[in-house]
Parts: structure tokens; C-alpha cells; sequence
């Protein structure tokens, strides 16, 4: 849809795929395909299933590529191509067809998807190469990312909602997929439950687009949604927000990430990292007409994105362990996406460019401490680390990348994204502003603990651990993904991905700032010197303890119970939940089956005592036949003689 004015308003109408993008549909069938011959094709197929899951994944990457090229060809308004497959449902006046919409949004999200996807791919050929079960690891991967690409590239709600479960379904299994662990068995449990929560409110929001537009698709609904009540967009726009919140581990159904680090480390960073935990972004970019019309719901947007990035920036200072360190980071960079989409049109774009730079230093950073952990035999506590930046060199420079990149170095990646994402919050309101430059600060100060905790400082190591480099297998996706983290952020030369994102999240918003854009990038970049400032001298001048001290403070304790999230919720949904289910199962037991019991039982007794009449006995029925024959007699003289 091309909005009218500043993101939301009449719909242009996609065009028919024809021609070269006729070949749209492969784009989700290629990895579809894949998982199936890899989930029923038995052992011989398994045998090879690195290799069939990563071509899978890599031709689905190159068809995309060649039709995002061909796009670019397009002029502004015949950049949204549409491809009908088939009638999916039909009820009444309800009608639902599957079909694929390539337009400027989904193709940069279906080339992050193939693209880090596939290096993914290429990445666990090496890191799984002794699980017996690999050719399953390799099919779960194929149908996560055909479940994604579903998502992103279907042309209604209902559709989305179906890519939707299957990421969950797909998540699920990979995060799971060592369930001889009891931890990953319970945090694939958690994941799956909690997404669900934030999946009613998907599955409520499409029911009220079906009942007030009659149409779930993203025209109809565009175009419907002028005309509707501010109470039913200011619906519509937090059911989706809730929704995002359960994907996108944002505050509070945030408490799912953290454990899901029990994967293999690839599930990592193809879930955590650049696809799946960005489907939330781009639900509510995709909604933009629907939260032009609800400010409301765009202010919810606003305040979950600050709360999570302050949150996942907190928790991350107080991991110890790797992967969650780093997970936490991920949460906190989620908040800064939903922020700047939930400033509208001055933010869309801004939103999607940090989701992009994000998916290249994060996918780099998780499989850098894959690396870590291969070198240091599945050790994942930082503590053992130190000194490693000798002993792992390729693994060091590309996790040095993609640690200048989230900090928002100047010139890497993450410095033009995060710093466009700051200056448009703080034209939106100081709170907002202040909040996420803070949370640059202390998004330096986390990320240089990981640096100085993993690569410097003394030798930690056990003693039966001798680090080595990985084989090039994994650190050639490391290379790559370094690069990217360096380079990405040309996307924003001659503002590039703001025109480029124009037909489907409107022109860019003006805002006005309290100071200059150069002063305050300035600003920015001195409190990301401070935070690494701070971390240097805390862990850089000062020796690691081998293990962590059991006397803190009472914020790192929180921040070790990773704000008491787990808490939070038991208390507030979890306890109420179980007493609900109880006074349900007390009603049921002594109400409705009591009143059932007890009609039966009375029906029962008295059946059982009018059965004593019947004896069997001739003589007794002719005493009863005579008896009523008396009756009846004297009932006739005593009416006749009245």
C-alpha cells in the first residue's frame, strides 16, 4: 500500500506479478521444500541434509536478490507486486486468497532473511557437524525460514498469522532441539507458552478486522481504516502491539529470550538475532495506517519500546554468560526499533534501518561467541575466558566489528542506524530522548565488559581447555557478517532506505531538534566514551574473579534475576491464572456436574421405585386393572348422581 499522506490513508493498489516476478512463489517454496525432504526423506536424505537445508536457503536467497534488483528497476509506484497462489478460505462473504506481496518493506526483510540466513546455514554445516541428528537440525532451520518468509511477504493478516505460528512452531523445535537438556526442554516450553499470550492478541486483532472492514487483507484494511472509530483502531493498534511484544521479547512478555539461549548456538542468531524476535517491528510498520489513525496505540508503542531497551540494557550488565549477555543486548536493540516505529512517520524507516544493521552485527556477535564456546569446550561463563584475542584472531576482529557496531562507533554500522533512532526520540519528547541516550551509555558499558571479559585481561581458561580458531566453515560467515557490520551503514547515503521505504510507510516525517543534528550526535558519541570509559576501569584495570561474588548490590541481583521478569508474571498472569482455573474446575465439579449428578440420581430413585410396581405377576396386574376399574365406576355415579 502507498499511503496518502505521513503513513496511513487510501491504498494504491499492488500490481499483478508477471514476468521475471512470476518467480515470487519460489522464494518460500525452495526452503518449504527443503524441511519436507529432510522431515520424510529418511536416512539417506539426512545423511546429506547440511548440504540440501543450505542450498535450499541459498536459492531462495538468490531469487530474492534477483527480484530485488528488478524492483529497484521499478518506478515508486510499481514497487509493490502482488502474486495470487490460490483461494485459501471462502466463507459467506469472507474470502481469504494466499498470496505474496513484494513490495519495498518485505524485500529487504526477505533478503536479511535469506541472506544471514543462509551464512547461518553454512555456519552450522561446521558447528553441528557431530550431532547425529544434524539432518533434522538443518529441517527445522528450512522451515523456520520458510514459516518467516511467509510472514513477511503474505498480503493479509490472516496469512501473517500463519507464517506467525509457524515461526513459533519452528522456534520451538530448534530452541528445544537438545532436549536431553531438562533447561532446553523447559525454555522451548516457555518460549512456546509465552509467544502464545502475545499470539491472542494477533488472532483478537484479525477476528475485529474481519468484523468491521470484512476483510483481513492489508488494502482492505487500509483502506477501511479512515472510516472507523477511534476506539476500534485504538484496538486494532494494541492487540498488535501485544503481538509484537511476544515476538519481539518486549516488556513484558520479554522473559522467554533469556532462557532460549539453550539452543544450539546458530538457533541464536537466525532467531534472536535477525529474524524472528524483528517480526514484532515489522508487524507495527506494516500497521502504520493503523496507527496513523490510533495515537493512543502509538504512544503504548513508544513507551514498550523505551521501557525494553532500558531493561535488556540493565540485564545485560549482570550476565556472566555469554550468549545471555548478548541476548540481552538483543531485547534492548528490539526497544530501540519499536521506539522509533512507534514515532510514526519520522521514525518507520529509521526503525527498519537499525533492524537491518542490528541483524548484521548481532547474527556476527552470536556466532562469534559460537566460536568462543567451540574454542573453550561449551563454556559459556565469561569468567573462563580472557586472553582470547591472540588465540582466536579471525574470531576476535570480527566480534571487535560487530561490537564497535552496537555501540555506535563512529562510522560502523550501528552508528548511523542508533544515532537516527535517538535524534528522532528526543524530537518526540525529552523522556524519550534522554531515556535512549542513556541506554547508549549503557549499551557501552555491557558490550565492553564482553569485550574485555572474552578477549583481554589474564588467561581464565580451565586447564584442560586449549583455545583454537575455528575452521573456515564458521569463520567465513564471521568475515562476512564483520563487513557487513562495518559497510551497512551506506543504506543511508543520499538518504537511501527513507526514499526507498517511501511507498509503503510514507515520506519522512519532520521534526525539529533543541540542538543541531551534529551536536547532538556529539553528544551521543560522549556518553558511548563514557560507558566504555566506566567498563574499563571496572573490568579493564582490575582482575575478573573466577567466579561471581555472592555480595552485590541490590541492582545487580535484580539484574541477575533478570528483573524479576519471571516474577512479574507468575504474580501477575501465572498465580491468578491457576486460581481462575480453579474456581472454574470448582463450579464444574460442585455446580454444573452436581445439579447433571443429581437430576440423574433423582431420575434414577424414582425410576427405581416405580420399577417395583412392575412384579411380573399376573394376578397382581388383574388386582391393579380391577382396582382401577372401582375407580373409575364409582368416579361416573358420583359426577352422575351430583
Amino acid at each position: 500500500m502507498l499511503p496518502a499522506e505521513a503513513g496511513g490513508g487510501v491504498p494504491v493498489l499492488p500490481v499483478e506479478a508477471e514476468g521475471l516476478f512470476s518467480l515470487l512463489w519460489l522464494i518460500v517454496a525452495l526452503p518449504a521444500l527443503g524441511a519436507v525432504l529432510l522431515l520424510l526423506g529418511g536416512r539417506a536424505v539426512n545423511r546429506l541434509g547440511h548440504l540440501v537445508g543450505t542450498a535450499m536457503s541459498a536459492g531462495s536467497f538468490v531469487v530474492a536478490l534477483v527480484l530485488f534488483i528488478g524492483l529497484l528497476g521499478r518506478g515508486e509506484e510499481e514497487r509493490q507486486v502482488q502474486q495470487q497462489l490460490w483461494t485459501w478460505l471462502e466463507v459467506g462473504d469472507y474470502t481469504v486468497d494466499m498470496g505474496l506481496l513484494f513490495d519495498p518493506l518485505s524485500a529487504v526483510f526477505v533478503l536479511l532473511i535469506t541472506g544471514v540466513g543462509s551464512l547461518i546455514h553454512l555456519y552450522s554445516i561446521g558447528y553441528m557437524v557431530h550431532d547425529e541428528r544434524r539432518g533434522r537440525f538443518f529441517a527445522y532451520l528450512n522451515l523456520f525460514v520458510a514459516a518467516m518468509l511467509v510472514l513477511v511477504l503474505a498480503d493479509d493478516y490472516l496469512a501473517v498469522f500463519l507464517g506467525w505460528e509457524g515461526v513459533g512452531l519452528a522456534s520451538y523445535l530448534l530452541i528445544g532441539f537438545w532436549a536431553h537438556k531438562q533447561s532446553a526442554a523447559v525454555a522451548a516450553k516457555k518460549a512456546f507458552i509465552v509467544n502464545r499470550v502475545g499470539d491472542l492478541g494477533m488472532s483478537l486483532a484479525v477476528m475485529a478486522m474481519v468484523a468491521t472492514f470484512s476483510t483481513s487483507s492489508f488494502v482492505g484494511v487500509s483502506a477501511g481504516m479512515p472510516e472507523a472509530s477511534s476506539g476500534i483502531a485504538t484496538a486494532l493498534g494494541l492487540l498488535l502491539l501485544l503481538a509484537a511484544c511476544g515476538k519481539s521479547a518486549q516488556v513484558p512478555l520479554q522473559s522467554w529470550l533469556l532462557d532460549a539461549m539453550e539452543g544450539p548456538t546458530p538457533v541464536s542468531a537466525l532467531i534472536h538475532a535477525a529474524t524472528m524476535v524483528t517480526a514484532g517491528v515489522y508487524l507495527v510498520v506494516r500497521s502504520n495506517f493503523i496507527y496513523a489513525e490510533a495515537p493512543v496505540a502509538q504512544v503504548a508503542v513508544m513507551v514498550v519500546g523505551l521501557v525494553t531497551l532500558l531493561f535488556g540494557a540493565v540485564i545485560g550488565c549482570a550476565k556472566d554468560d555469554i550468549k545471555k549477555a548478548l541476548a540481552g543486548s538483543t531485547m534492548s536493540q528490539i526497544g530501540y526499533m519499536m521506539l522509533a516505529a512507534g514515532i510514526g512517520p519520522a521514525g518507520y524507516a529509521f526503525a527498519i534501518f537499525h533492524l537491518l544493521t542490528h541483524g548484521f552485527f548481532k547474527a556476527n556477535m552470536f556466532l562469534g561467541a559460537g566460536s568462543v564456546m567451540h574454542a573453550m569446550d561449551d563454556d559459556v561463563d565469561m569468567r573462563h575466558y580472557g586472553a582470547l584475542s591472540r588465540a582466536l584472531p579471525i574470531t576476535f576482529v570480527t566480534f571487535a566489528a560487530g561490537y564497535l557496531a552496537i555501540i555506535g562507533f563512529p562510522g560502523f554500522a550501528g552508528f548511523w542506524s542508533k544515532d537516527k533512532i535517538i535524534e528522532a526520540a528526543f524530537a518526540e519528547g525529552w523522556i524519550f530522548g534522554v531515556g535512549a541516550l542513556l541506554g547508549a551509555g549503557v549499551t557501552a558499558f555491557y558490550m565492553t565488559r564482553v569485550m574485555l571479559m572474552t578477549f583481554f585481561g589474564d588467561k581464565r581458561w580451565r586447564p584442560e581447555v586449549h583455545p583454537h580458531e575455528s575452521p573456515s566453515v564458521i569463520t567465513v560467515p564471521l568475515m562476512v557478517l564483520g563487513a557487513l557490520s562495518v559497510v551497512g551503514g551506506v543504506l543511508l547515503l543520499g538518504g537511501w532506505i527513507t526514499h526507498w521505504l517511501e511507498p509503503v510507510t510514507g515520506p519522512e516525517g519532520e521534526h525539529e531538534l533543541f540542538v543541531s543534528a551534529l551536536v547532538l550526535t556529539a553528544m551521543v558519541t560522549l556518553t558511548v566514551a563514557i560507558g566504555v570509559a566506566v567498563a574499563w576501569v571496572v573490568f579493564g584495570r582490575q582482575s575478573v574473579p573466577d567466579s561471581a561474588p555472592q555480595r552485590v548490590s541490590w541492582l545487580t541481583r535484580a539484574a541477575r534475576n533478570d528483573l524479576y521478569g519471571d516474577a512479574f508474571n507468575e504474580a501477575v498472569f501465572m498465580r491468578p491464572g491457576q486460581q481462575l482455573v480453579r474456581g472454574l474446575v470448582y463450579v464444574d465439579d460442585k455446580i454444573i456436574d452436581a445439579s447433571v449428578g443429581g437430576l440423574a440420581a433423582l431420575v434414577s430413585g424414582s425410576s427405581g421405585q416405580v420399577r417395583r410396581s412392575q412384579t411380573g405377576f399376573v394376578r397382581s396386574y388383574a388386582l391393579t386393572m380391577l382396582g382401577g376399574a372401582l375407580v373409575a365406576v364409582v368416579a361416573t355415579l358420583a359426577v352422575t348422581l351430583a
